[in-house]
C-alpha cells in the first residue's frame, strides 16, 4: 500500500490543500508533500494526527477494500433453460440474490411462460425488449409489447406468458428468481 498516495486522495476528497492539511495537523507543508510522494514516512502518532484531520481512523485507512465487479458481460451471465415452460432465464448480474434487487434477462419462446410466483413481499419491474408478453397478476391480465415497461407489487400471484415469444429485462426486489 502506498500510504502517501492514499493520504493525497483523502486530502483531495476533503477539498484541502497541502498547506491546509499541514496547518490542521500542525506540520509543515513540505513534510505533507514528502509524505504524499512517499519520500518520508510519518510516525504512527503523526499519521494518526493526519488521519484525524482527514476525518478517518487508522483502522479505516488501512482496511483493504476488495475490488467489486461493476460491469458484467455475457461470459459472466448464468443461464437456465426450461424446455417445459419454453423459457430461458439469464441472470445478468451473477450472485445478485445477495443484493436488494435482481435483474434477469427472460426469453420466452412462442407459447412460453414463467413459473407462477406466489404472493410475496417485494416489487417487480420489466421492460420488453422484443415481442410482447401477457402479465398475469392475481385475477387481472395486462399486455406489454416491445418498448413498454411494467411494474407491480408482488403481493398477488403473478407470472408472464407470451404467444409469439419475447425478451424481457426483469428486475425483482427482493430477489426471487
Amino acid at each position: 500500500m502506498q500510504i502517501g498516495e492514499k493520504i493525497r486522495e483523502l486530502r483531495i476528497v476533503k477539498g484541502l490543500t497541502q498547506e491546509e492539511l499541514a496547518d490542521r495537523a500542525e506540520l509543515s507543508k513540505g513534510f505533507i508533500s514528502q509524505v504524499e510522494r512517499d519520500l518520508t514516512s510519518p510516525s504512527i502518532a503523526t499519521l494518526m494526527d493526519i488521519l484525524q484531520c482527514l476525518g478517518t481512523s487508522i483502522g479505516e485507512f488501512f482496511q483493504e477494500e476488495t475490488e467489486e465487479q461493476i460491469v458484467f458481460g455475457k461470459n459472466d451471465f448464468f443461464e437456465k433453460q426450461d424446455s417445459e415452460l419454453l423459457n430461458t432465464v439469464q441472470w445478468i448480474v451473477p450472485n445478485a440474490q445477495k443484493n436488494s434487487m435482481e435483474p434477469i434477462l427472460l426469453t420466452l419462446k412462442a407459447g412460453g411462460s414463467t413459473y407462477p410466483d406466489n404472493p410475496h413481499e417485494g416489487e417487480e419491474w420489466g421492460y420488453v425488449l422484443q415481442g410482447s408478453v401477457t402479465i398475469h397478476l392475481g385475477s387481472r391480465v395486462y399486455k406489454a409489447k416491445k418498448g413498454e415497461a411494467f411494474y407491480f407489487s408482488s403481493d398477488k400471484p403473478h407470472y408472464l406468458t407470451s404467444k409469439t415469444g419475447a425478451v424481457v429485462l426483469w428486475v425483482s426486489s427482493p430477489p426471487s428468481f
